[in-house]
């Protein structure tokens, strides 16, 4: 059998969440923003989830913007950062340390399960979402929001262009990922039901690259592709990534912007309630009585009279 080949240093990950926790208060704007919008959609849906899991739950904000949404009485956080689980604790007293890729929840135990800007980090997404599927109750719902493809190409592009000037070769010093034509797939290979991933694209805009790539340690989100060039960056490289940056794309206020492709993810776990499709033939009305108009049999004109074959 092969093994999974990983992208993602889990472990530098883990490093990275456990450096950015005592300061991401400063530098969570986004993981806020995303956290309103993926939980504005639970208002659209009329039941209750009373036992909810926030899957990479950082410090704790979807927590404290649940706002009673969602009918949940019960709201377990997890992370894989034991330091942000102790600053998510500290706000709903339910929080563990644990692995996207190896969850401890038993099968069919939870009504939902959120997940804020955490599984584009997961190296076996397809094992992380069958997980996911299992420790749902039947009729669960995972709603989950993750950085998609298309996010951060303008630092990505400077980047590359001042690696390639100083060091002569370029690495990923951005790690890939999600592509939004592989996500509705990989939700129905987990074997979710009515599966729907749909895009929102952020842009923010900061007085510089260096304080962009700033806020993104602070969140915890800095680089740990496995491939990526090992030892500090040189200082050199990373202001001329900044100049490019700002030749490239700065406003007349000298303002740089950056995007975020934002994936949502819903999937059901399957219910013999939930909408089926009908099989081909099975169909209780006919179309042209829908539309109150004659019916004709292919090659036939209005008048019965068979078209001529070319």
């Amino acid at each position: 059998m092969n093994e999974m080949r990983e992208i993602f240093d889990r472990r530098i990950l883990r490093r990275h969440r456990e450096r950015a926790a005592a300061g991401i208060a400063d530098h969570d704007f986004l993981i806020r923003e995303v956290a309103e919008r993926l939980l504005d959609r639970l208002e659209d849906i009329r039941r209750g989830f009373p036992l909810a899991l926030d899957l990479g739950c950082h410090h704790g904000v979807v927590a404290e913007r649940l706002g009673g949404r969602g009918g949940i009485e019960t709201l377990v956080q997890a992370d894989l950062s034991p330091a942000m689980t102790r600053l998510a604790a500290a706000r709903s007293g339910l929080a563990l340390a644990a692995d996207e890729e190896a969850l401890p929840f038993a099968a069919a135990s939870l009504d939902l399960v959120l997940s804020v800007l955490s599984l584009h980090w997961v190296n076996d997404l397809p094992g992380s979402l069958l997980q996911i599927g299992r420790a749902l109750k039947p009729d669960g719902l995972l709603l989950a929001a993750m950085i998609g493809g298309d996010s951060l190409k303008e630092l990505r592009d400077a980047l590359m262009r001042a690696e390639m000037e100083i060091e002569d070769g370029v690495s990923p010093r951005i790690s890939p990922f999600a592509d939004v034509r592989d996500m509705g797939g990989l939700l129905q290979r987990a074997g979710f039901a009515l599966p729907v991933v749909d895009i929102d694209s952020l842009t923010v805009t900061y007085p510089s690259a260096l304080a962009l790539m700033r806020d993104l340690r602070g969140m915890g989100e800095s680089g740990a592709d496995r491939n990526r060039r090992h030892g500090m960056s040189r200082r050199a490289t990373l202001l001329r990534a900044a100049a490019i940056y700002e030749e490239i794309h700065a406003d007349a206020a000298g303002r740089i912007p950056a995007t975020f492709e934002i994936l949502y993810l819903t999937g059901w776990a399957p219910h013999a309630s939930q909408p089926r499709a009908l099989r081909p033939g099975s169909a209780q009305a006919r179309l042209a009585e829908a539309l109150d108009s004659a019916e004709h049999s292919a090659g036939e004109t209005p008048d019965g009279i068979k078209k001529a074959k070319d």
